[in-house]
């Protein structure tokens, strides 16, 4: 007698049959699986630790022997005719080179080289693709159908295959892949025909004397192969013949060296121009950075990455790259994109972002900045939430300035999430603190438009929405450790219902029902000030709240200096907060504090369907990032209004000086700024007063009319606003 039943592991339904041999030997089979799991592990366990300098594909191809033989041998021989070719005292012509050198490995070239050595072929592919597609642009999107792409050196047509990944390929009317080199030629035809793909065209001749039938490219792109061309000037030159001159778009990604004296993040040290600029003279490629600034001459460079990859087989050294995409100086809807400023991270700032949202009250500020369509308006960046609810609000622009690189990039990414996904991929992101394609979407849709500084910044840090994005940056780890403390106490349940309570009665019964709660507000007074003096020097001590909290030091004797600790001050913040205002469809501030994700009726402004849809149809485009020091953007133009935050708590008396001098020379007159300060009365207020303006304070915490709760926030001691006389 036998039966059969089904159990799941790990998801996987696996059916056992019991009674008899059978069932044994299924058994049998279940363990040695699992044995044989756990030996791959141990097997592979070190060349996993590898995986930060050797690329993925060299992982791959090292675990299969066949492989690595099949690559290899192609290889070996091409080095040998390298050597043999360059030891000639005459170089053959250019078409016989590439053929010597690529025909033995015409057959392995994309599984090796293509796939795990030319690593800015897809951020290049991915930031023509976004441009060609640009939803800002309604004659771009005319040309959907229509459009014709001119490959130049496209080799075995794998450009094509990467490129449907972004864009359908039947949005080209036509595709040419054109190369010199019989056998790679080859390759391509035969993935044209194996793929059908009826509107492209290979094209065995030189990139010099090419033309389309169509007599327009929209799109022209050179992958790996500008540095191969002998004579590159006048490969672009003649580009110029047949690119549409008003939407067109060249894309490049190659090898490269800098100059002596380059752009910040083009800039290499000597060794490695001689270095690199070496190596590749060996393979016939010429690394010199006359071909990138030519282009720079004659296209509009709107999008530029540099970066280096891994190699295959050769652990431990990266090849430098860059991505560029330009346009032709035709096209008058299109900005250069300045070269950027290479700018690191203060000694003193965490290597992440310090707050991944903003904590500052908006719904206090609006009827106090009262923004208008003609405003002008300077603001710190933080966690890049109220810039987004100033350009909603309909200002004319918005200068959003941080010196923590980090927090710019968080801020960018929430600009472009916003002008390229829909919706939902920006509430999983940016709402829930995940999204399950963060990858792909970053890849296609987000990657093309950051900056570099924001690029090199994401690509480490992208896992962030794996695991829940408010879990990360500096504060976010000190909501880690509240979030282990609820568990670890028993708590975890309650906090949930207190986050979700329907009305302020019911979420102050369970406030005052926790037994910390009851603590701090019936100890002894003895007890109390001695529990104060513990938890400040191992919770709130100078360095966990400006490493964790983003109170600096100054800020930190502010709070002292009315006779405060530190421990009082963040009692009576959180206090008042859970007393008057409702976590589950109003405070979003201290909600994401204790449950790491918002809900969409207790979220920041930005993060609702109205205010997403006003910013992507146009507000959002009003908004620029700054890394930079707040005095040097303040200088870039005059201002209808500022927000200080709570910046000015940090500046000793001369930077105060400083700024309220800026101020009152870029501050239109009638003109405001407003501030936060933790302290009642800061001292700074009489230096803004003998800069002309008209100081006045909206509040404090003391004000009895609101019982210790003066905004949602409840961090501040007191909100300020000036008037420019």
């Amino acid at each position: 007698m036998s039966f059969e039943e089904t159990k799941e592991y790990g998801g996987t339904k696996v059916h056992h049959r019991r009674g008899g041999k059978k069932a044994s030997s299924h058994s049998q089979k279940l363990h040695h699986h699992s044995s044989s799991n756990k030996a791959e592990k141990k097997k592979f366990g070190n060349i996993r630790r590898l995986k930060r300098t050797v690329s993925r594909k060299s992982i791959q191809l090292l675990n299969n022997g066949k492989r690595l033989r099949e690559d290899l041998a192609p290889w070996m021989k091409t080095i040998w005719v390298k050597l043999r070719l360059n030891t000639r005292r005459s170089m053959p012509d250019h078409k016989s080179y590439l053929e010597n050198v690529y025909a033995p490995q015409a057959k392995v070239y994309d599984r090796m080289r293509a796939q795990g050595f030319l690593w800015g072929r897809k951020p290049m592919l991915a930031a023509c693709a976004e441009r060609l597609t640009d939803n800002y642009e309604s004659r771009r999107q005319s040309r959907l159908g229509e459009l014709v792409w001119v490959d130049l050196g496209g080799g075995t047509a794998e450009n094509v295959s990467l490129m449907s990944k972004y864009i359908p390929l039947k949005c080209f009317k036509a595709i040419y892949v054109v190369d010199l080199c019989s056998s790679l030629c080859d390759i391509a035809r035969q993935k044209v025909k194996e793929n059908g793909w009826d509107n492209v065209h290979v094209v065995e001749k030189d990139a010099c004397s090419f033309d389309p039938k169509e007599a327009e490219a929209d799109l022209v792109t050179f992958s790996y192969s500008l540095s191969m061309m002998r004579d590159p000037f006048t490969v672009i030159d003649k580009m110029f013949s047949y690119l549409n001159p008003e939407m067109g778009v060249v894309g490049v990604a190659d090898f490269y060296v800098s100059s002596k004296f380059d752009f910040p993040h083009r800039q290499m040290s000597y060794f490695n121009r001689f270095l690199w600029k070496s190596i590749f003279d060996i393979d016939n490629v010429d690394l010199g950075p006359e071909r990138r600034q030519y282009l720079d001459h004659r296209l509009v460079r709107v999008f530029e990455y540099n970066s280096s990859g891994t190699i295959p087989y050769i652990p431990f050294i990266k090849a430098p790259y860059y991505t560029w995409v330009g346009v032709p100086p035709t096209d008058v809807n299109v900005e250069k994109a300045e070269a950027e400023a290479k700018r690191s991270r203060p000694m003193s700032f965490p290597p992440t972002f310090i707050y991944s949202v903003n904590w500052e009250d908006p719904i206090v500020d609006k009827p106090i900045l009262n923004i208008g369509p003609e405003d002008v308006v300077l603001t710190l960046t933080s966690g890049g939430c109220n810039t987004l609810h100033l350009a909603a609000h309909g200002a004319k622009h918005v200068a959003s300035v941080d010196l923590n690189p980090a927090q710019s990039a968080l801020c960018e990414l929430k600009v472009q999430a916003i002008k390229r996904l829909e919706y939902e991929d920006v509430w999983k992101m940016f709402g829930e603190g995940k999204h399950e394609n963060i990858g792909e979407i970053f890849e296609s849709k987000l990657a093309p438009w950051l900056s570099q500084g924001s690029l090199n910044f994401w690509s480490k840090k992208l896992h962030y929405f794996k695991d829940g994005l408010y879990y990360h940056g500096a504060m976010g780890k000190v909501l880690l450790a509240v979030y282990w403390m609820q568990v670890i106490f028993g708590f975890r349940k309650k906090i949930l219902k207190f986050t979700t309570a329907k009305t302020i009665e019911e979420q102050r019964d369970i406030w005052t029902s926790f037994w910390f709660v009851k603590v701090f507000l019936y100890m002894p007074a003895l007890v109390f000030s001695f529990i104060q003096h513990i938890l400040t020097l191992l919770v709130l001590n100078k360095v966990v709240c400006w490493l964790g909290l983003g109170v600096p030091p100054k800020q930190y004797n502010l709070i002292g200096s009315d006779g405060r600790g530190m421990c009082e001050y963040a009692g009576a913040t959180l206090h008042g907060a859970a007393m008057q205002t409702l976590m589950s469809n109003d405070n979003y501030f201290y909600r994401v504090c204790m449950t790491g994700s918002f809900t969409k009726e207790s979220c920041p402004e930005y993060l609702t369907e109205s205010c997403f849809k006003k910013l992507k149809d146009g507000l959002v485009n009003n908004i620029s990032v700054h890394t930079d020091y707040f005095g040097s953007v303040l200088a870039l133009r005059k201002y209808t209004k500022v927000v200080l935050m709570d910046h000015v708590d940090w500046l000793n008396d001369q930077l105060v000086e400083e700024l309220a001098a800026n101020l009152q020379k870029q501050v239109v007159s009638g003109g405001r700024i407003i501030w936060r300060s933790a302290s009642l009365n800061p001292p700074y207020v009489k230096v803004f007063s003998a800069h002309g303006f008209d100081c006045h304070c909206v509040h404090r915490i003391t004000d009895k009319e609101y019982n210790g709760c003066i905004d949602r926030v409840n961090m501040y001691a007191s909100f300020w606003y000036a008037d420019r006389k």
